[in-house]
């Protein structure tokens, strides 16, 4: 007599146990990361750090804070200044993948950003002085990038040509409606 299965009891594969199991290990490493055990030992670490470069009398002591009640606790243990390298990655991220023409991007102050962006289509076959930029829009030229390297030392005259980067430098607003940012 054969045996017939029970069409309500279904075997998991091997495969499908992988799978389980990896997804688990996934789940449960999201779970941990978000406990806030991770930020208290980083916190305690730059808190000690700070604390004993101020006893060895350090001339300037840079912390790292991943929270501002962190930079508080910080500065009044002897930080001069407070770095966020997470904060800084993620809004680096953000507008760096904001849109396609952009290749880089330094921020120098709340107003003022340094940009690496694809020339744009209608300045192709222009030169520097007929696209003037500074003019219309408040924006410096820094540099041209032709090849991967960059020519500090073009003259007005200087055309773009498909491919051209250029190395802008303004007011972050005036940036980001000159390139559509």
């Amino acid at each position: 007599m054969i045996k017939r299965q029970n069409p309500k009891h279904k075997h998991i594969t091997s495969f499908q146990i992988i799978i389980l199991g990896f997804l688990s290990v996934i789940i449960l490493g999201s779970i941990l990361l978000m406990l806030p055990v991770a930020t208290r030992v980083d916190f305690q670490s730059s808190l000690e750090t700070t604390s004993l470069l101020k006893k060895l009398d350090a001339k300037k002591i840079v912390s790292r804070a991943t929270r501002d009640v962190h930079a508080k606790f910080l500065l009044r243990n002897g930080a001069d200044e407070i770095v966020y390298p997470e904060r800084q990655l993620a809004d680096w991220t953000a507008i760096r993948y904001t849109a396609d023409h952009i290749l880089d991007y330094i921020e120098l102050d709340s107003d003022h950003a340094i940009f690496e962006i694809a020339v744009p289509e209608k300045w192709i076959g222009k030169t520097v002085i007929e696209a003037d930029v500074r003019k219309k829009h408040g924006i410096n030229i820094m540099a041209i990038k032709r090849d991967g390297k960059m020519n500090l030392n073009f003259v007005p005259e200087t055309s773009f040509i498909p491919g051209n980067t250029i190395l802008v430098l303004g007011d972050t607003k005036n940036i980001q409606k000159c390139f559509h940012i």
